[in-house]
């Protein structure tokens, strides 16, 4: 299994606020699975940056394209080389 970082810009109107709740429902549904290990927003830059388990960037992109928001989106899928964050660490030791 790889890793894959999708850069999402996105803009918004009306309707896209009504849209969020069910892509919430639909990121959380991914991330249960292990299929995103990340996710991030920026409404400063309008960004979104998840990061995802896959085998290929095509399956990426599938699974972007099931999301209610997906028409509003302008995005880009990279492979990581190396992708290192305080969850795949082990917790310090708590001495009593």
């Amino acid at each position: 299994m790889k890793k894959y970082q999708a850069i999402i810009k996105f803009s918004m109107d009306d309707e896209f606020m009504t849209l969020v709740p069910a892509h919430r429902t639909y990121i959380n549904y991914l991330m249960n699975k292990g299929i995103i290990d990340s996710y991030a927003v920026s409404m400063e830059s309008q960004t979104s940056w998840v990061t995802f388990n896959s085998e290929t960037k095509a399956e990426v992109a599938g699974l972007l394209a099931k999301s209610p928001l997906y028409k509003y989106w302008d995005y880009e899928v990279e492979e990581l080389f190396v992708y290192d964050s305080q969850h795949y660490r082990l917790p310090a030791v708590q001495l009593n």
